[in-house]
């Protein structure tokens, strides 16, 4: 007995088929039909991405506050002076945790993004915030993402 998982049963079954070749007479050019072209993202797919990428970015910008992850791992979402501020921050962070307080080696500790809800600016400009929870508190977060060239990037983030 063989098993198949059922990711291999359905790539096995839905394999692309290639078009039907026609013999043409003459030294024409075959006509060659264009593969029809994706259909535009519409705007609730678009604002799922938003929020995943929100969600994403979110998580990792409070990681860098909390040291557990290298800011430059965010050097290709965010915009290079948000990158600048957020390194910044974390510097600052990491000084007060080492300090005399009790409760500054607590901060950032822990943290996981309850919600995110995004709101379409323009064609190319999403604001979105998000509510991060950790371990002494909640805090908010406030984005807004413009559409690049390659991908969305995120070029004001503020968090609270």
């Amino acid at each position: 007995m063989n098993a198949v998982t059922g990711i291999r049963s359905v790539a096995a079954t839905t394999a692309p088929h290639a078009p039907a070749l026609r013999v043409v007479s003459g030294t024409a050019a075959p006509a060659v039909r264009a593969a029809p072209a994706p259909p535009p993202l519409c705007v609730v797919d678009e604002a799922r991405e938003i929020c995943a990428i929100s969600r994403s970015t979110v998580q990792a910008a409070i990681e860098v506050l909390a040291g557990t992850r290298p800011a430059q791992q965010l050097s290709r979402r965010l915009d290079p002076r948000c990158l600048a501020a957020l390194q910044h921050r974390a510097a600052l962070t990491r000084r007060v945790a080492s300090g005399s307080s009790p409760t500054a080696g607590r901060l950032h500790r822990n943290p996981s993004v309850r919600s995110v809800r995004a709101c379409r600016v323009s064609d190319d400009v999403y604001e979105a915030s998000a509510v991060v929870v950790e371990e002494s508190r909640v805090r908010a977060v406030a984005l807004r993402l413009e559409r690049g060239t390659a991908a969305w990037r995120v070029t004001v983030l503020e968090i609270g």
